[in-house]
């Protein structure tokens, strides 16, 4: 098992970034920044609303067409994450071979989100099997059991999530097929859950911290210059750019991580 180092890391993506700084963040804006925004942007508030408290009972009706927009959006994310996957992975790479090397692998990235997704649907379905066998016994252990299979459910999910952080590298970086590059992603995390999970959890505060800090201050200035139309405008632009930049480091981070664990 191949030893990984957080700080050798970000030593390694501090100074690729700091040399390839004009790859990088264009394609960081443009496909990942960008569409997140729109997304954003085309969202309606109630759906807002929902997204950030979800309820059973309440669910907003979605307007036509903008299920398939945040697809769209999501794919073209993924899209941009190859590439700046194939930046890193790859120096000397052009951008525009990056793109075409990222076009040409997205299949594989979305197979592998299917499968996984059908593999969550079946999990779902046998947790809703069980707790229907339990409720023919008793309404009160249907209840339990009903909560500790979904909290069995969200623990599955966040541990797979963990185990496949490396997955968009694995895909850009070899000529794998589906299953074999969940394989693949699958094993080289092997033994490095913890240090990943901490590592994915310092980001995650960071970017939160950073990003709502821009975006009370940028929208502190367009409220003043365009009312509270600007104050969201200008606000959702300067979070859009921070994500983009946290994005960078993180995905630069993590293609150094996966050439540490793929080392052996």
């Amino acid at each position: 098992m191949a030893t990984i180092s957080i700080g050798k890391a970000w030593e390694e993506a501090v100074a690729f970034i700091r040399r390839e700084a004009t790859l990088l963040f264009p394609v960081a804006l443009l496909f990942v920044a960008l569409p997140g925004l729109i997304v954003q942007e085309m969202t309606p508030p109630q759906l807002q609303e929902w997204f950030a408290q979800p309820k059973a009972d309440a669910i907003p009706v979605m307007p036509p067409g903008f299920a398939l927009s945040m697809l769209l959006g999501i794919v073209i994310i993924w899209f941009g994450s190859l590439a700046l996957f194939a930046l890193a992975l790859r120096p000397g790479i052009s951008v525009g071979e990056a793109l075409r090397l990222s076009f040409s692998r997205l299949p594989v990235l979305l197979g592998t989100a299917v499968l996984v997704v059908v593999a969550i649907v079946a999990f779902i379905v046998v947790i809703a099997l069980v707790s229907v066998i339990f409720a023919m016994a008793s309404q009160q252990a249907a209840h339990a059991m009903g909560l500790l299979l979904g909290l069995a459910a969200v623990i599955i999910v966040f541990f797979a999530s963990i185990r496949l952080v490396l997955l968009n590298a694995v895909v850009i970086d070899t000529r794998g097929g589906v299953v074999e590059s969940l394989r693949r992603a699958w094993a080289l995390t092997r033994g490095h859950f913890w240090r990943l999970f901490g590592f994915l959890v310092i980001v995650m505060l960071l970017s939160t911290l950073v990003g709502t800090a821009a975006q009370v201050i940028f929208g502190l200035l367009g409220s003043l210059l365009a009312g509270p139309e600007g104050a969201r405008l200008a606000g959702g632009i300067a979070a859009a750019a921070v994500s983009a930049v946290v994005q960078v480091y993180l995905l630069v981070m993590l293609a150094r991580i996966y050439r540490q664990a793929s080392a052996a």
